[in-house]
């Protein structure tokens, strides 16, 4: 078992255009050679955008990117795609497949704050995918099957204990507090 505390993160994005990152492994200008992933996880960064702020078109290919919402709203477009609003608990999937281009940005009034997962593919790339889940159920498993994988958010209360079933990889991501991991 790693833990990498939110401080020990690598800083990234732009402050100064309303930009922040946190990046959980090796991503952009900060390589380290011994943090390049986690199994099919190759990226789990936090981002910060402040209003009117955003990820202008670029590419991406061969990797899933999960989107998880947790304080403001999230516009996202592509070419040939009517902009979609992710506001906060949904989620949002892209595929992208042997190829996409798309945009992130904050089009809201106030500051957003999300969470954003890439994960290899499982097979070849097909054809680019985006999907919008709605209020992700809390405790059931999400099914990322073009990365054999499952997403899966818990609230939990103070004090509150959870033991979980867990396959070759376990990632836990803690949004918000503090959380204790026993072996």
């Amino acid at each position: 078992m790693r833990v990498w505390r939110g401080g020990e993160r690598y800083p990234g994005g732009d402050p100064a255009v309303g930009i922040e990152s946190s990046h959980a492994f090796s991503f952009g200008a900060h390589f380290d050679p011994t943090n390049l992933g986690f199994g099919r996880l190759i990226a789990a960064n936090e981002e910060r955008l402040a209003p009117g702020a955003g990820f202008d078109e670029h590419p991406h290919s061969g990797v899933e990117i999960v989107s998880w919402v947790l304080e403001g709203e999230l516009t996202h477009g592509g070419p040939g795609r009517s902009p979609v609003v992710v506001r906060p608990g949904d989620l949002q999937v892209l595929g992208a497949g042997r190829g996409v281009r798309h945009t992130e940005r904050n089009t809201g009034s106030v500051p957003t704050r999300f969470l954003q997962f890439w994960l290899t593919q499982v097979e070849e790339p097909g054809e680019p995918e985006h999907r919008v889940v709605r209020a992700l159920p809390v405790g059931e498993p999400y099914a990322l099957p073009r990365a054999g994988a499952a997403l899966t958010v818990h609230r939990m209360g103070p004090g509150e204990r959870r033991a979980w079933s867990v396959g070759e990889w376990c990632y836990a991501h803690v949004a918000a507090g503090a959380a204790e991991f026993r072996e």
